[in-house]
This record gives structure tokens, C-alpha cells and sequence, in this order.
């Protein structure tokens, strides 16, 4: 995401870097190549031009231009301006009792998907979510709620076949929420293709009846200026509380995400970063815009590394790799972990600088051959990658449908890594044996 913004902005800031002395003249010429950047990213224009504005107001005090590192100064008004942009800081749900929360958009932005998304995350967070089906206009997204509700194990209310009254079905649905249990009611509501005034007047008839303490729209982040101009008029009509942006894996450019805080006042509380149902987190406007600077988002690193990797199995991890035991079981376990942390590319766009690498990024199909080539082998030659002679690794590469050069290559990488660990394995008994020299 944002990666073309991304690499404008860090091109600006490398020149800015390499000036001896910062001039109002090098600002100037440095903010015009921003603005142009930004409006290529699909920020809106207003906002595009109050942030340039507020960034060349910080970055010609006397504080920068006389400091001794400037450039680096520069950068921190614009991590400070960008965080102020997306939010501040993340936005909490509001949750008091009865704890009722609608989701609101146009057809296919994927409300019912977030509503889904959204119920598991809580659930993780140890609250008892419910979902309700008001989505009237289309019966597959009632189908899909249920299966995406067993799916996460979370009650779904199912409104009876043919009812059109969307009261109704809330009436009804509020009537099985007492009787069901739960803390948090999602309620998922229809779309239409474009906005009309029929689908605002039935979603201010349930908000009426309902009194939501959220009203959430589920933006799509790939349809820029359009995501936001539908969230003005969805606030003017509803009175938003937040925004839920979808599909920001698959967005370049971002300027949705940019725009919408500004546009609407209201905040970016969740981001869907995959098609998995896992894929859903807060929105942290600090750490997205780190990512956006090149700075990475180390925290929310860690955070993903906790959720997907148990204590114990690191701990077992460590032990190997320090003792050099480290089989070919152990790798594919390892690169299981890595795939439960998500899309690769994400996490590899968390780490400080991995950006600025040439061909950092991942073929998630080679990294499947890989799994399927270690598949393809028995227990023991995963635990023996020595006994894989070339019959061997002629039956692996037809099991996993892959040349036997690729398995050949995957070998020698794993037994290089492997002799690496060795080697450093040595060194540190080597040391311990040295211990520290008494000073003369």
C-alpha cells in the first residue's frame, strides 16, 4: 500500500538530506514535488494543499533551518502533519450498553465481510459479538453472513425469507439478541450500486429505531476520490462515528485513506488488510504513517509475531537454531509461522529500511514450491536432507511438480543457512570458553 507515495516522498527527502544548508528556496521546490505526489496518490485537493501549507509554515521556522541535521527535522514535521492527517491517535469503538453497531456502504465496498471481520476481532478481545442480517436487497449477502458467522463461530440472525420491512427484522432481531445472549450487536445493512435517497431514508429509519452507539461506513480504499465523496454524503445524511477502510493491501496510491479523516472529521478505526477474516486490524494512523515515510512499523510487527507465534514454539525455535538442529520440518514450520503473520509483502513493509532494498519483495508462488517441495518429502529426508540423493530428489521435484533444479537450489540454500548456524553456533562456545581478558 501507498508504495508510490511512499517512494516520492523518500526520493524528497533523500535530496533534502543531501543539502548542506536548507533554504526557504529548497523547501519550497521540495513541497511542490510533495503536492504533485500527493495529488498523484489521489489525496483530495483541498486537503493536499492544508497539508503542504501546515508542513511549509513548520519547516521554515528558525528551529529547522538553523538546526544541525535539517532535513532530518523536516521529516519529523512530516511524520507529526501525516499522523495529525490520518487521525492522531486510534480511535476506540464505543461500547456502552446495549453496545449496537451499523454498518453502512455502497455494494461491494465488503460490508458483510467487515461486519464478519469485525466480530471476530472483538471476540478475540473476549467480548460475545452478534450478528444481525439486515441486508434485504440481496439474499447472498444474508447467505454469506451465516456462513462467514459459522465460520468464526458467532450467532447470525437470519431475517424469514421474503420480509422487505427492515423494521421488522430489527424488532424481531433485538427480540433474539435478548433471548441469544451477547454484549455486541453488528448490524449489517443493505447497499446499493450508487447512493440514492431510498437506501438514506431506510438507514435513517433504523438508525431511528435502533440508536446505534457506532455508525460505521466501509470505505474501499481502491476507489479514491469516490470512497470519499460517498462517506460525505453517507455523514451528512447519517452522522458517521468512524470508518472502516477495506482492500488497503491492494491500494498503491491511498489517497483515500488521506482524505477521508479530513473530509468527513470523523476517524479511520479499522483497516482490512487481506481477503482473510484475520486480515483486520485498528487503525493506527502512527504506524501507517511510518510505513508511508519508510520508517516501518516495528509495533505492529511485534503485535502480529505474538498473535501467530506461541512462547513455547519460539522458545523451541531459538533452541534449534542455537544449536544448529535446525531440520527441514523446522523450516517449513518456521515459514508456516511467517504465513500466519500474513501477506508477506505486509510484514516485510514493517521492517525500518527493508523498503529501500532492491528486490525485497516476495513471490508468494515461489514461496509456494517451496512448501510443496518439502511436502513431497518423507519424515526421515526432511529430518536427513543428506540421504537425498538423485533418485530422491527426482520423485520429490514430479510430487511437487517443480524442475529438480529448484529442489536441488532449495537444498543447497537450506544447508548453507544451516552451516551458517554452525559456524556462529562455534563462535559463541568459543567466546564463552575465552571468557572476559583481566585488564593488565
Amino acid at each position: 500500500m501507498f508504495a508510490r507515495l511512499s517512494d516520492k516522498l523518500q526520493d524528497v527527502f533523500k535530496n533534502l538530506r543531501g543539502q548542506g544548508k536548507i533554504s526557504e528556496s529548497n523547501i519550497t521546490d521540495a513541497l511542490r514535488e510533495v503536492r504533485l505526489a500527493l495529488l498523484d496518490a489521489d489525496v483530495h485537493f483541498q486537503v493536499a494543499k492544508d497539508f503542504i501549507a501546515r508542513v511549509k509554515e513548520k519547516a521554515l521556522g528558525e528551529a529547522v533551518l538553523r538546526s544541525v541535521s535539517p532535513g532530518q527535522q523536516i521529516v519529523k514535521i512530516f511524520h507529526e502533519e501525516l499522523c495529525s492527517l490520518l487521525g492522531g491517535n486510534a480511535a476506540e469503538l464505543n461500547l456502552d450498553k446495549p453496545a449496537r453497531i451499523l454498518i453502512v456502504g455502497l455494494n461491494g465496498a465488503g460490508k458483510t465481510t467487515s461486519s464478519a471481520k469485525l466480530a471476530r476481532l472483538l471476540k478475540s478481545q473476549g467480548r460475545s459479538p452478534l450478528l444481525i442480517a439486515c441486508d434485504l436487497q440481496r439474499p447472498a449477502a444474508i447467505d454469506q453472513l451465516v456462513v462467514l458467522g459459522a465460520q468464526i463461530d458467532v450467532p447470525v440472525f437470519r431475517p424469514d425469507k421474503g420480509e422487505t420491512d427492515v423494521l421488522k427484522v430489527a424488532n424481531k432481531a433485538l427480540e433474539w439478541c435478548d433471548t441469544t445472549g451477547g454484549n455486541v450487536q453488528i448490524f449489517d445493512t443493505a447497499g446499493r450500486q450508487d447512493l440514492d435517497e431510498p437506501l438514506l431514508e431506510e438507514l435513517k429509519r433504523l438508525r431511528d429505531f435502533l440508536h446505534p452507539q457506532e455508525i460505521l461506513i466501509v470505505c474501499d480504499a481502491a476507489t479514491g476520490q469516490q470512497a470519499v465523496s460517498v462517506a460525505e454524503r453517507f455523514h451528512a445524511a447519517l452522522g458517521l462515528t468512524g470508518i472502516i477502510l477495506t482492500k488497503l493491501d491492494g491500494d498503491a496510491r491511498g489517497g483515500a485513506a488521506l482524505s477521508l479523516r479530513s473530509v468527513t472529521n470523523q476517524p479511520i478505526k479499522f483497516a482490512g488488510i487481506g481477503e482473510k477474516l484475520e486480515q483486520f486490524e485498528v487503525f493506527h494512523p502512527d504506524r501507517l504513517a511510518g510505513r508511508i515515510l519508510g520508517m516501518g512499523d516495528v509495533v505492529s510487527l511485534v503485535e502480529k509475531a505474538a498473535e501467530a507465534i506461541s512462547e513455547d514454539d519460539a522458545r523451541r525455535m531459538e533452541q534449534k537454531l542455537r544449536t544448529a538442529s535446525f531440520d527441514l520440518t523446522d523450516f517449513l514450520q518456521q515459514f508456516k509461522m511467517l504465513k500466519r503473520m500474513g501477506p508477506l509483502e505486509n510484514i516485510l513493509g514493517m521492517i525500518p529500511g527493508m523498503d529501500k532494498l532492491k528486490n525485497s519483495s516476495v513471490d508468494e508462488n515461489q514461496l509456494k514450491r517451496v512448501e510443496a517441495i518439502i511436502l513431497s518429502m518423507t519424515p526421515q529426508e526432511r529430518l536427513r536432507p543428506d540421504i537425498l540423493n538423485a533418485r530422491r530428489r527426482q520423485r520429490i521435484a514430479r510430487g511437487s511438480g517443480v524442475s529438480v533444479s529448484e529442489v536441488n537450489n532449495l537444498i543447497l540454500r537450506f544447508n548453507q543457512m544451516r552451516k551458517m548456524m554452525k559456524n556462529m553456533g562455534a563462535m559463541k562456545k568459543l567466546m564463552g570458553r575465552a571468557g572476559p581478558k583481566r585488564p593488565f
